[in-house]
């Protein structure tokens, strides 16, 4: 009898879910932009390696949008991996913890030259509302080298496609 009752209240209710993004001609533009500049500097898909060093998941939301059929990063020539041995980029989000800090640095360690860091979210950037603390190191930098930052809690994708983008172009000499 339960039951009953529970799916004529589903079939009333009706489906609830907020509605998908509206195209964004701007977003196109970038990746473009985006497709070609990963093109011209490896010749080859992008591979990212995310490292989530303390987070909340708030940017990892970010990131699974990233990945979805709307931003399509891997339509784009981006690739996520497991392994750092495997990646171009450093993704790193959240305040680096001091029990991920060695685990941190020997990422970076195994990320083969030449690489980029990116520091997503505010927590990444600056160490957010934890700071430096007997129980966090703070921000990324005080750890390892970051190419760049990407604020915001969290960042959208196009922010963070905006960010790979800058870390791309970013010369190394």
């Amino acid at each position: 009898m339960a039951t009953h009752l529970i799916l004529q209240k589903i079939l009333k209710t009706g489906i609830v879910s907020e509605p998908p993004p509206a195209a964004n001609d701007r977003l196109r533009v970038r990746e473009q932009a985006l497709q070609a500049e990963i093109l011209k500097v490896f010749g080859r898909a992008l591979t990212i390696r995310h490292v989530d060093a303390g987070s909340c998941n708030g940017c990892e939301l970010e990131i699974h949008a990233l990945n979805g059929p709307h931003y399509n990063i891997e339509g784009l020539g981006g690739k996520f991996a497991a392994s750092p041995r495997h990646a171009d980029v450093l993704l790193v989000t959240g305040p680096v913890s001091r029990h991920l800090e060695t685990a941190l640095k020997r990422t970076y360690e195994a990320t083969p030259e030449p690489k980029w860091v990116v520091a997503m979210g505010d927590c990444a950037c600056t160490g957010g509302i934890f700071g430096e603390s007997y129980a966090s190191c703070g921000r990324v930098a005080n750890v390892i080298p970051v190419d760049v930052e990407i604020p915001g809690c969290p960042p959208d994708p196009v922010r963070l496609l905006e960010g790979i983008l800058a870390a791309v172009k970013t010369d190394r000499g």
